[in-house]
């Protein structure tokens, strides 16, 4: 007698929360099959941390991780949400992704599995509910490399190829990302619930949202306030991360900023080469509002939006709630300069706090956008002392600044070499230059050759060590690249 073939064991373990929502959060919808579905990218650490079966999911998973069979436990949906994208509100949803479930981990941890370019759904409007596969390869690189940089990000378990060609302006090889998230709630989640007008959607989706992310602010007296209060810190330190990394989001919509804190949504999105505080490179930002430099204010006018919606859960009385509401919203600005100023000590080996670190910061990065300084070379440089000869350097008003630094780290107990191990972990040495993300990319489309992109991950996987792996990508572009340089969104 022959065994019979048993289903393989990925090790998905699905507990579906969210579906205990009201069904107008949601539309229940299984991805669309594609022709040939192949694993191109699998994250392997990503999948032990899960506790998944990742020989047997690399091996066997692509047609499920790719849409055209279902995983046990998984009950596919799209989720509805709004948004104020680029300021103006519309009614949005999940166009081209699908949540198959939520996987708890061995440890218990709740997550988001979600397929990104797995077909059309209810909510898709125009679009074809597909993805290309250079946008979905740059979300897998951007997340991995925020992840090994320490910025709470979603992450990238794997890219699977489809077989088809999905149409933008040419034919591009199409791909579905898999991304695992905290969870798939926005502020546009809680703009959707306000927008149907029903007080009762609005508590159950507070509720939800305050058990599966902040259980303890069930204990608190005004727990609605508490929740407005907590997001509003956890974005003040993402920012501030953000901020000390040089990275610039590109699409910093309401239906981009998710609730627990995570950077979502990988489509024009980059980093600084030269520091400058009005840098942009989306193509679809215009007139520059989610500049590098305007990125926390415009994360503050996002949770006012947030808070917009909260105001008949805070209090009765709306004029109270709006006190209330704008009382915890001017914490913002001092949460996210405490946040900053935290981070930049670090970066610059301080251990104690002076009055004066502020305006130390500032004055150095003002001379970088003066000369026209590489951020992260800046700033790695100061960890040995090994500039290599720029305007940056051979300014007299740099020396002085040098000079200023110095004596600042006199005045603290902790001696230079500690200083300099401090602001070695956290100043790396490589991120994901733009030249180098767009030459992999391109090469992965048009030459099907995902060796620079291998390379690439490898060294942005160690951000901050020194090492041979990384030295290839510290290099800055050549000359005139930033200035013509543009992130497309990938839709």
């Amino acid at each position: 007698m022959t065994n019979p073939i048993m289903p393989a064991d990925f090790g998905f373990n699905f507990d579906n929360s969210y579906l205990a929502l009201p069904a107008t959060f949601y539309q229940k919808q299984a991805p669309s099959p594609v022709q040939e579905p192949a694993m191109l990218v699998f994250n392997q650490a990503l999948a032990n941390e899960l506790g998944l079966n990742a020989a047997t999911l690399a091996s066997q998973g692509a047609a499920y991780l790719a849409g055209n069979k279902l995983f046990a436990g998984s009950e596919p949906i799209a989720q509805a949400y709004a948004g104020h994208q680029f300021g103006h509100f519309n009614r949005l949803g999940d166009g081209r992704a699908i949540l198959l479930g939520e996987h708890l981990t061995p440890n218990q941890q709740r997550l988001d599995i979600q397929l990104k370019g797995a077909g059309r759904t209810g909510y898709s409007r125009s679009g074809d509910g597909r993805a290309a596969l250079g946008p979905m390869l740059r979300e897998y690189l951007i997340s991995e490399a925020m992840h090994a940089l320490g910025v709470p990000s979603t992450r990238s378990l794997c890219v699977t190829t489809s077989g088809e060609a999905v149409y933008r302006e040419e034919a591009l090889p199409g791909a579905i990302l898999c991304r695992v998230a905290a969870s798939h709630l926005r502020v546009g989640t809680f703009q959707y619930a306000a927008a149907e007008q029903n007080h009762a959607l609005l508590i159950a989706l507070a509720d939800y949202t305050i058990d599966r992310h902040f259980p303890d602010l069930r204990a608190q007296a005004q727990p609605y306030l508490a929740l407005l209060e907590s997001v509003i810190d956890r974005q003040a330190q993402l920012l501030a991360q953000w901020m000390q990394l040089g990275f610039i989001h590109g699409v910093m919509n309401t239906d981009n900023m998710s609730i627990c804190g995570e950077t979502i949504d990988y489509g024009p999105c980059a980093f600084l080469n030269r520091y400058h505080a009005e840098a942009v490179f989306s193509s679809i930002d215009k007139n520059g509002r989610y500049a590098y430099g305007n990125q926390p204010q415009m994360a503050l006018w996002n949770l006012v939006r947030l808070a917009e919606t909260l105001l008949a859960l805070i209090d009765t009385n709306q004029e109270k709630a709006i006190e209330l509401a704008h009382a915890s919203l001017e914490n913002f600005n001092a949460l996210y300069a405490n946040y900053w100023l935290s981070g930049m000590r670090k970066k610059l080996g301080l251990f104690n706090a002076e009055d004066d670190d502020q305006a130390l910061a500032d004055s150095l990065l003002q001379l970088m956008q003066t000369h026209q300084a590489d951020y992260t070379h800046a700033f790695r440089a100061l960890c040995h002392g090994a500039f290599k000869p720029s305007a940056l350097y051979k300014a007299p008003e740099f020396r002085n600044w040098m000079g200023l630094w110095h004596a600042r780290l006199s005045r603290q107990s902790q001696s230079g070499e500690e200083s300099m191990q401090l602001m070695q972990s956290v100043n790396p040495t490589v991120i994901p230059r733009n030249h180098f993300v767009e030459d992999a990319l391109q090469q992965a489309v048009y030459a099907n050759d995902l060796s620079a992109f291998q390379a690439l991950l490898a060294a942005i996987s160690q951000p901050y060590i020194a090492s041979d792996l990384n030295d290839p990508y510290q290099q800055a572009p050549k000359a005139g690249f930033d200035d013509a340089y543009k992130t497309f969104c990938g839709t």
